[in-house]
């Protein structure tokens, strides 16, 4: 039996993006410009799946998704469902205990992991397909500067300042 995955499109301030979900919660939500591109990818990725559109069943998700993109410190309360291995499962939830306005290194997070070697965590980070749900973008180097983000460096600066303003703002 196939896994059905309805998918459907969205646009945002940082580009237009593609949010699939299963029976159980969102399996991808990844920012790109070319749609074909990002459906062949989440094919590969689940290749058992039976992709179908479903603009109407996830037009609440992809409104709450753009929202979020211009507010990354709020939960949208939409339930997940990530694929991966128990090791990038581990991983996720790491990245998910960051909390919005915080950033961590990559060589802390393999630390809380048992390792000293972040190669392995660097590859779970970015296998996430759940784009600021799973806060990859929370990760720097441990010199605190901006390395590779699989949406973009540019996208992963605008996340972490807007996170950064509104923990500001609610301080305040």
């Amino acid at each position: 039996m196939s896994d059905r995955i309805r998918y459907a499109w969205g646009s945002s301030s940082l580009g237009d993006f593609l949010v699939a979900a299963s029976d159980k919660g969102l399996v991808a939500f990844e920012f790109g410009n070319e749609w074909e591109g990002l459906l062949d990818t989440l094919q590969e990725r689940l290749p058992e799946a039976m992709l179908e559109p479903d603009d109407i069943g996830l037009a609440e998700a992809v409104t709450k998704l753009a929202r979020l993109i211009d507010h990354p410190e709020e939960d949208p309360g939409l339930a997940l469902d990530p694929r991966g291995n128990g090791y990038q499962l581990k991983v996720w939830q790491l990245l998910r205990e960051i909390p919005a306005g915080e950033i961590t290194s990559y060589g802390a997070l393999a630390a809380r992991l048992g390792t000293r070697d972040p190669r392995d965590l660097t590859k779970a980070i970015a296998d996430n397909a759940l784009a600021i749900l799973i806060p990859c973008h929370r990760v720097l180097k441990k010199d605190g500067s901006i390395s590779g983000y699989r949406w973009g460096v540019r996208r992963k600066r605008a996340l972490l300042e807007r996170e950064r303003l509104a923990v500001a703002q609610r301080a305040a």
